[in-house]
């Protein structure tokens, strides 16, 4: 991990296009503005964290679809006397 020291309004450079700027320090606080692409997706790790979780806990609950076929009445052959 890189540590890097900055004061308000200084930046640090993430390749040619992402920049990080600091703009505020208060004790037990750090605001910082991501300049981007849009095509770069800027997400909080709690919430990148949130998400494969509830991902996780979604596909615990998702029922057994080979149980469920199991349970569907199977087709009839077609014959002249239930037609």
């Amino acid at each position: 991990m890189l540590v890097l020291t900055r004061r308000v309004g200084e930046t640090i450079m993430i390749g040619d296009d992402i920049e990080i700027e600091v703009l505020e320090v208060r004790p037990g606080i750090v605001r910082l503005g991501v300049r981007a692409p849009k095509s770069v997706r800027v997400l909080r790790s709690e919430l990148v964290a949130e998400v494969a979780s509830a991902n996780a806990e979604a596909l615990k609950e998702t029922p057994d679809m080979g149980a469920i076929a199991a349970l569907r009445p199977s087709p009839q052959p077609v014959t002249r006397s239930n037609r």
